[in-house]
């Protein structure tokens, strides 16, 4: 398949220095209906469960006052153009409206979209399980376009995306090798915040 020869090619790989990238809060999307019923979503859609909206409502306690000097800087307030990350980004920074970059939406699972994880052949995690979804965008693809976004980054900033996006993204600030992305955690409600080739978790009190 096409995602598993991506990880094939670039399982040794690294990026050698780090990205100089600006400081970024990290967001991922609340709770999904398709995220409760064990649905691929990939370029889909559903809305957020009440628990998601519960999960960005307690992301804005964790991001306001991080968001005023966001937006008051070079940077920005950026979001997935993908409902449930304009959703959370709405809960989340209610007093700021995002910018929207296709670059930050989830990965293409092309057949697979819509389709029950447990139906399907089961991969180490889910980074390298929807990197080989038939038909879809594959990892380098992936991680090639959120590249491109954090070079473009102009100052600190927070991003409202994807789990797996998400991985990418930290893996990317922090110099993981492709094949290790997809072993970082990947929780929803929470704040994670990039800087200096460092990844921290900020939960809620």
């Amino acid at each position: 398949m096409k995602g598993a020869q991506d990880m094939a090619d670039l399982v040794m790989e690294r990026p050698g220095d780090l990205p100089d990238w600006p400081e970024i809060w990290f967001l991922r999307h609340g709770q999904t209906e398709w995220n409760l019923e064990g649905r691929i979503q990939g370029r889909l859609d559903s809305p957020l469960t009440e628990l998601g909206r519960a999960q960005a409502i307690g992301q804005a306690a964790l991001i306001r006052d991080i968001a005023a000097r966001v937006a008051a800087g070079p940077g920005g307030i950026y979001a997935s153009p993908l409902g449930r990350a304009r959703q959370t980004a709405a809960l989340a920074t209610p007093e700021h409206s995002a910018i929207i970059d296709d670059r930050l939406a989830e990965i293409d699972t092309g057949e697979w979209e819509g389709q029950r994880k447990a139906d399907l052949p089961q991969g180490p995690n889910d980074l390298a399980l929807y990197s080989a979804a038939p038909g879809g965008e594959g990892l380098a693809a992936l991680i090639t376009r959120l590249r491109a976004f954090g070079n473009d980054l102009r100052g600190p900033s927070i991003v409202v995306a994807h789990g797996l996006a998400g991985q990418v993204l930290r893996g990317l600030a922090t110099g993981l090798a492709p094949d290790e992305m997809g072993l970082q955690d990947n929780v929803q409600g929470c704040l994670y915040h990039l800087t200096d080739g460092r990844a921290q978790r900020i939960d809620p009190a």
